[in-house]
């Protein structure tokens, strides 16, 4: 039976653009999640806050060309007008691109750092 998951190795690159891509963006306190281990939805989770509802779109959209120009694709976003939280989907990699006050009333982190390794 043959495996249609991304490889791990290919899962790494995804998120490394990802992050690269909102470091340039001059995304605030970036943290990548491995995640892979607790679900089966994705491999990593990255999570970035933004200063203004334009930023945060800027984030987005940046990450979302990075993926494309690196070959891959993005297979769903969320909340991309919206003002606390928007979601891109690169399929191994979800990007949560959030608000100072979303994140930190939903704190991703503490629902996903459960023998979660994190990089920043």
């Amino acid at each position: 039976m043959q495996e249609t998951k991304e490889t791990p190795k290919q899962a790494d690159h995804i998120s490394a653009v990802i992050t690269q891509a909102l470091d340039d963006a001059k995304a605030l306190n970036i943290v990548s999640l491995k995640v892979g281990h607790l679900t089966a939805v994705t491999d990593y989770m990255i999570i970035c806050t933004g200063s203004s509802n334009r930023h945060m779109r800027h984030l987005a959209e940046t990450a979302m060309q990075e993926l494309a120009a690196n070959g891959y694709e993005v297979l769903s976003t969320e909340g991309l007008s919206s003002d606390e939280w928007m979601i891109v989907d690169a399929g191994d990699a979800v990007l949560h691109v959030m608000s100072a006050e979303a994140r930190e009333f939903y704190h991703l982190e503490g629902l996903w750092d459960i023998n979660a390794s994190t990089e920043e």
